[in-house]
């Protein structure tokens, strides 16, 4: 099964993404727009893991969860990897508390390569940099992706100022994603954090 470790985005925060980004899909066709229902933030990407690994993460997610704190986080500004003008994914940045966020993504990792399958763990590339292939993890939410790649300046300018609302993180989740048409996601585990954010806001959940 594909696997993923992430952080789940709170409704509200989901829609004021999309009220932000639903009225520039029409015009950029060319792009595989993602919807609500897809919009996390990864922090490791397992790859394909056997059902025994998948088993023996459930112990190793917690602990890794509960040595973090809490985190005060928000999604504003855009960017596109590999660059701009020759896009293959959009995406919105993360704010906040970045440092505490790549900590954690950097422990879960680890956490996941101790008990993983020997050729999971690998890097997604269209995602850009991850923390478990040793590159500098840059905390993201994928909002499209191209096969081809596309110059997205426009759009990236254009999203450049976007702000949405703070919110704490105070879960992890480990979630299937079954490749289809269009792809459909499943939780099969969540871990809570440690401890408080240094900053309050509303927690997410996902279902």
């Amino acid at each position: 099964m594909r696997l993923f470790i992430a952080v789940a985005v709170p409704e509200q925060v989901a829609g004021e993404l999309e009220s932000a980004v639903a009225p520039l899909r029409p015009a950029w066709p060319s792009l595989r727009w993602t919807g609500r229902d897809a919009w996390h933030l990864t922090l490791a990407f397992l790859g394909e893991v056997s059902d025994a690994a998948a088993a023996r993460l459930a112990g190793s997610l917690g602990p890794a969860a509960a040595d973090k704190p809490s985190l005060a986080l928000s999604l504003g500004g855009a960017g596109a990897f590999p660059a701009s003008n020759r896009a293959h994914v959009l995406w919105t940045g993360v704010r906040g508390e970045e440092a505490g966020l790549k900590a954690l993504a950097g422990s879960v990792a680890k956490a996941a390569r101790a008990v993983a399958d020997p050729d999971s763990l690998k890097a997604d590339d269209a995602e850009g940099p991850s923390a478990e292939d040793g590159r500098d993890f840059l905390p993201h939410l994928t909002l499209a992706r191209a096969r081809a790649a596309v110059d997205v300046r426009p759009l990236v300018a254009e999203l450049a100022d976007y702000a949405g609302t703070p919110w704490t993180a105070e879960e992890i989740y480990l979630i299937r994603s079954r490749l289809q048409a269009r792809p459909r996601y499943e939780t099969l585990g969540s871990w809570p954090l440690g401890g408080p954010s240094a900053a309050g806001g509303g927690a997410a959940s996902r279902t």
